[in-house]
């Protein structure tokens, strides 16, 4: 089993490239002449990392019994 804290840096890891490819991602967006193909793959890419995130703190929570 992964360390419980091995998790938690690595979703303060997943949650700063999150951000930082939202930033990019507006800058991008208000560029009127911007390649529409790289903004999609960057905002594909947000999601995957959100996804990540989700199911990494899912790890966190211990499973309860139904």
């Amino acid at each position: 089993m992964v360390d419980q804290e091995e998790i938690r840096r690595r979703i303060v890891e997943l949650e700063v490239e999150h951000r930082d490819l939202d930033m990019v991602i507006e800058v991008l967006a208000r560029d009127p002449l911007h390649d529409e193909l790289q903004l999609r793959r960057l905002k594909k890419r947000k999601l995957q990392l959100k996804d990540h995130i989700t199911l990494l703190k899912m790890q966190l929570v211990p499973d309860v019994p139904a």
